[in-house]
């Protein structure tokens, strides 16, 4: 994975599916001009991975709780 800067560290899910959506909202107007799309394309491509390991991350730590309790240590 990655490593994100400070900033990033404090990057929720939902603050990258947000500006995910708005990035994909100037792309569908075309109000990006084509200075910016290459650094927007690369952005986006950059919370799409942090969004997939998120997810990733969430799903182990559920399977982790959820096998814990079918298996509860004696």
């Amino acid at each position: 994975m990655k490593k994100y800067n400070t900033m990033e560290n404090t990057l929720t899910y939902e603050a990258s599916a947000k500006e995910l959506a708005l990035i994909a909202k100037e792309m569908e107007d075309e109000s990006i001009s084509v200075d910016e799309l290459a650094a927007k394309v690369k952005r986006a491509s950059e919370l799409i991975e942090f969004c997939q390991a998120k997810l990733k991350s969430t799903e182990a730590e559920v399977a982790k709780i959820i096998s814990g309790m079918e298996n509860p240590k004696e």
